[in-house]
């Protein structure tokens, strides 16, 4: 076996302790999943179809976003024969594509749905390198796109993320979730454990967005034989680079997971009840495709309550402290920015005096910083306040006191009602329109779902208590 720069435990402490994204260098080189190019794929598939999502190449100042993408139903092999420009039957379902005008990605796929046939494959995904014994191909998905097939920005709700690449290059944005307030969130369309900006990375709308140039963007290009690490709550924009591209990636939960998953369930709750409710405007496509379905508002309480109730055992197991974790070590925990916090003072020392061992083995993304925003071309961007700018949501967060979400602009798809004579109170002022989605961001908005989880688990722990 080839020697490793870190050992198994080595990276396990490494990425417990950055919070910020790195880049793992010659820790794949014996992996048998470095050889998973497109093309062994498609011999180990065979005639298997799998799902691609087609979008087109020109972009606009408007992220596509899955909800407006075609789908397909394809083998690998045609999906190589596409791209290679042949046509005919040999590509299949890709002849209603050109391929100069359109790209292609087979996302999210479960490696342990795809092979379930060849199960000796999760063997060639070597996660327990990174410290995860018995971590392989079984908790990991696969990804295989062509040049220009993108993920909308978004932030995972659960876990981090370490991100293997095979095949071609992919360049990521990623953004820090300190800097929500400029990524302009949003839960529409919905997705469980994704939430989406309303930014495109590549191309922003600053007349609708004008605080995002002050994101911290940093960008590396992942090239074939590196991991990436992206910390928990980090946003992050991904394209693929090259004519064909393949990765493998694998969510590490996290103990502040169970809390997590009461938002989300709170979060299904309300969209599914406001979206499901017919009113005007409200008939946009807002589920993505990657949901099963919507379930009924009794079905989403009982996935709710029963998140409360596994985050209340869970507290209650670990006695209302931070235990060690099942490896014998202390728990560590990430706050909002994705700065570890510890059980004790001690340990809180030893995480100050911890320095990652950057050099050629490890390499931290660079912050490309953005140009500044003019401060006389955006007036409304001096002060963002409700005063100065109604459509903005401000939510205060009461353990850092920041400034937290400021809401955001429009979807483009939308229907506006028009102003009439009727719309406007007894002093005879007009009334802005209001649309369900308006209302969503702000019910849903992040900070808020955090705020109104934390009532909930404490109303819970009253109850159990008296």
């Amino acid at each position: 076996m080839a020697t490793k720069p870190f050992t198994p435990e080595e990276v396990r402490k490494i990425v417990e302790y950055l919070k910020d994204p790195a880049v793992f260098h010659n820790m794949t080189t014996d992996w048998p999943a470095l050889h998973w190019t497109a093309q062994h794929l498609s011999v180990c598939l065979d005639k298997k179809a799998v799902r691609f999502r087609v979008g087109n190449k020109k972009t606009d100042k408007t992220p596509l976003f899955e909800t407006q993408c075609a789908y397909v139903e394809a083998t690998l092999g045609e999906f190589l024969a596409w791209t290679c420009g042949e046509t005919g039957p040999a590509i299949g379902p890709f002849c209603d594509y050109s391929r100069s005008d359109f790209w292609a990605y087979a996302d999210y796929k479960y490696i342990a749905s795809l092979f379930q046939h060849k199960e000796t494959m999760f063997e060639e995904v070597v996660w327990s390198d990174f410290g995860y014994p018995g971590r392989n191909g079984t908790a990991s998905t696969l990804w295989v796109g062509t040049e220009g097939a993108n993920t909308p920005c978004h932030l995972d709700t659960y876990g981090f993320n370490l991100v293997f690449q095979v095949q071609g290059r992919k360049r990521w944005h990623l953004f820090p979730p300190e800097d929500t307030s400029s990524m302009y969130p949003t839960r529409i369309p919905y997705e469980e454990s994704s939430i989406f900006s309303q930014v495109n990375v590549p191309q922003p709308d600053l007349e609708r967005f004008p605080a995002f140039p002050r994101a911290r963007a940093h960008v590396v290009t992942l090239e074939p034989g590196q991991v990436l690490f992206v910390p928990r709550h980090w946003w992050h924009y991904v394209e693929s680079v090259d004519p064909v591209t393949v990765s493998i990636n694998s969510w590490i939960e996290l103990e502040e997971d169970d809390e997590a998953r009461v938002g989300e369930a709170l979060t299904r709750t309300l969209v599914c009840a406001l979206k499901t409710t017919p009113s005007h405007g409200n008939h946009d496509d807002w589920l993505n495709p990657t949901e099963d379905g919507v379930a009924s508002h009794d079905e989403n309480m009982q996935y709710l309550s029963l998140a409360m109730q596994a985050c209340a055992e869970k507290r209650s197991q670990m006695g209302g402290s931070e235990q060690a974790g099942q490896d014998g070590r202390h728990t560590l925990k990430r706050d909002s920015s994705g700065c570890v916090k510890a059980n004790s003072g001690n340990e809180e020392r030893k995480i100050a005096s911890f320095s990652p061992p950057f050099g050629p083995h490890l390499l931290a993304v660079p912050c490309v910083v953005h140009s500044p925003v003019q401060k006389d071309s955006c007036p409304e961007d001096r002060d963002l306040t409700l005063e100065h700018n109604p459509q903005r949501a401000l939510v205060s967060d009461p353990q850092s006191g920041r400034e937290a979400g400021r809401g955001a602009g429009r979807h483009p798809e939308r229907e506006e009602t028009p102003m009439s004579s009727e719309d406007s109170n007894e002093q005879g002022l007009p009334q802005a329109s209001l649309c369900t989605s308006d209302l969503l961001e702000c019910l849903v908005h992040p900070d808020v779902i955090a705020l109104v989880s934390r009532l909930l688990l404490d109303r819970q722990r009253e109850l159990a208590s008296s």
